[in-house]
C-alpha cells in the first residue's frame, strides 16, 4: 500500500511561524504607507503636470490592491487544511502572486499608451515640484522595500517587486524634474516613463512566469527530475520507478509520488525507509508518497522506462 512521509515538525515551526508574521507586518505596513502617498502624489502630479508623476501615483494605487491581496492571501494561507481542500490553503499565495502579476501587466500598458500620447503631445511639467515629491515617494519606497526584503515567498516577491517598481518610478520621476527644471526638455518626462515600464515588465513577467509554473504543478526549478528518478533506482531493492511525479504545493513546500517496482515484497519496509531518507535529506522533499509494485505497469499508463545502461547492472532514465 502506498507510504506518506512528511518532514520533521521544525522545518515548518516556530522560524516559519516567525518569519510570516514579519511577512504580515511588513505588509500592512506597506499598504498604508502606498495608500498615504499615493494620494500626495496624484495631486502633486496633477498640479505640476507630470506624467512620471501621475503614472507613478496610478502605480502606487494599484500596488496598495495589490499588496492588500497579498494580505489577503497569507491570511487564507494560514487557515488548516479542510475536508474541502486536504493540502491546506497555503497556495492561495501563490494565486495572489498571479493575480498581481497580470495587475503589473495592466499598469505596465497603461503607463506606455500614455507616455506615447505625451511624446505625441508634450505637456508642460513643473520640474521642481516633481523633485520634491519623488524624492518623497523614493524614501518611503525604499523603507517599505527593506521591510518586505526579509520574505521569500513568491507572495513576499510579487508584493516586493511592486515596490521596486514604484521605486523605479520615483527615480525616474526625480531625473524628469531636473531635466525639465534645468533644460525645458520636456519629452524626458515620457520617455522615462517607458524606461520604467520596460524594467518593470521584465521583472513581472518572471513573476508571472515563476507563479504559473508552481499552479501548473510544475517541477520545482532547484530540482532534476531525472536525477530524482536516477536517485530512486539506486536504493536497494528497487528494480525500476514509474508514475513519478514532482511538483511544487507552496513556494517552500515539495511533494512527490512514486510508483517503485520492487525485486522482493517482504523488503518493502526498509525498501521504503531507505527512499524516504533519500529524499528528505538529498532532495528536501517535503511531502512523499511511494507505492509498491510487483509488475511492470500497462502499455497504456504514463511509464517512465527505465533501462540498464551497458557495463552497469542499475536501471536508468531513459
Amino acid at each position: 500500500m502506498p507510504s506518506h512521509h512528511h518532514s520533521p515538525a521544525k522545518t515548518h515551526g516556530d522560524t516559519t511561524t516567525s518569519a510570516a508574521t514579519r511577512e504580515r507586518r511588513a505588509l500592512r505596513l506597506a499598504v498604508i504607507l502606498t495608500l498615504v502617498f499615493a494620494v500626495v502624489e496624484a495631486a502633486g502630479g496633477w498640479l505640476a503636470g507630470s506624467l512620471a508623476l501621475l503614472a507613478d501615483a496610478g502605480h502606487m494605487v494599484t500596488d496598495a490592491a495589490a499588496l492588500g491581496i497579498a494580505l489577503f492571501a497569507q491570511h487564507v494561507a494560514r487557515l488548516p487544511p479542510s475536508r474541502r481542500a486536504s493540502y491546506g490553503y497555503a497556495r492561495a499565495e501563490v494565486i495572489a502572486a498571479f493575480i498581481n502579476s497580470l495587475l503589473m501587466l495592466a499598469v505596465v500598458v497603461g503607463i506606455s499608451v500614455e507616455a506615447v500620447r505625451r511624446l505625441l503631445a508634450p505637456s508642460p511639467v513643473a520640474g521642481g515640484m516633481v523633485m520634491v515629491i519623488a524624492a518623497v515617494g523614493l524614501l518611503i519606497n525604499i523603507f517599505a522595500a527593506w521591510s518586505l526584503s526579509r520574505g521569500d515567498s513568491l507572495n513576499s516577491r510579487a508584493a516586493l517587486l511592486h515596490i521596486s517598481g514604484d521605486m523605479l518610478g520615483s527615480v525616474a520621476a526625480i531625473v524628469a524634474g531636473a531635466v525639465v527644471a534645468w533644460t525645458g526638455w520636456m519629452p524626458i518626462d515620457p520617455i522615462l516613463s517607458l524606461l520604467v515600464a520596460a524594467l518593470v515588465l521584465r521583472s513581472t513577467w518572471l513573476l508571472l512566469r515563476s507563479s504559473t509554473h508552481v499552479l501548473m504543478e510544475g517541477v520545482p526549478a532547484h530540482l532534476s527530475y531525472d536525477d530524482i528518478g536516477r536517485a530512486l533506482t539506486h536504493v536497494p531493492g528497487v528494480a525500476a520507478v514509474h508514475d513519478l511525479h514532482v511538483w511544487q504545493m507552496t513556494n517552500d513546500r515539495t511533494a512527490m509520488s512514486a510508483h517503485l517496482l520492487i525485486r522482493d515484497a517482504h523488503a518493502w519496509p526498509q525498501v521504503l525507509a531507505a527512499a524516504q531518507r533519500l529524499l528528505a535529506e538529498r532532495y528536501r522533499i517535503d511531502h512523499v508518497t511511494l507505492q509498491p509494485a510487483w509488475h511492470h505497469p500497462p502499455a497504456d499508463k504514463r511509464v517512465i522506462p527505465l533501462k540498464p545502461i551497458a557495463g552497469d547492472d542499475k536501471p536508468h532514465l531513459h
